[in-house]
């Protein structure tokens, strides 16, 4: 978990980077849940994703789960070493496997802190 991000309760993080864009992953906890990765759908370029929304599924070996967006925004770019290696998401969750860029205008109030996430899954 890193303390520059911010969480959603769906389990996925936000990273804010320049101009109005996102960096969107799943977290490593969700990633531990899941067992390993072998399958990601994500939205395309240029789709529109609302927050609280399905934008995705992603597939393990122990079950299949929907992906849902942690901001509104317009997807900029999606991450094909996710899409061609889905095991990213449970080697590198905050780097290498990352799933979307997407450009945005505010982000929702309800993501969480890194502290706030950490309670959240204790409970």
């Amino acid at each position: 978990m890193s303390a520059e991000l911010l969480y959603s309760k769906d389990h996925e993080w936000v990273r804010v980077e320049s101009d109005g864009v996102a960096v969107v992953g799943v977290t490593d906890y969700a990633a531990e849940q899941l067992g390993d990765v072998v399958y990601v759908d994500l939205p395309d370029v240029d789709d529109e994703i609302t927050a609280g929304s399905e934008m995705g599924e992603i597939e393990s070996t122990k079950s299949v789960s929907d992906l849902f967006s942690p901001l509104d925004g317009t997807v900029t770019e999606v991450n094909q070493a996710v899409v061609d290696a889905p095991e990213l998401v449970n080697s590198s969750p905050f780097e290498e496997g990352w799933l979307l860029r997407v450009r945005f205008e505010s982000l929702p109030e309800d993501l969480l802190s890194a502290e706030d996430y950490a309670a959240f899954t204790q409970s």
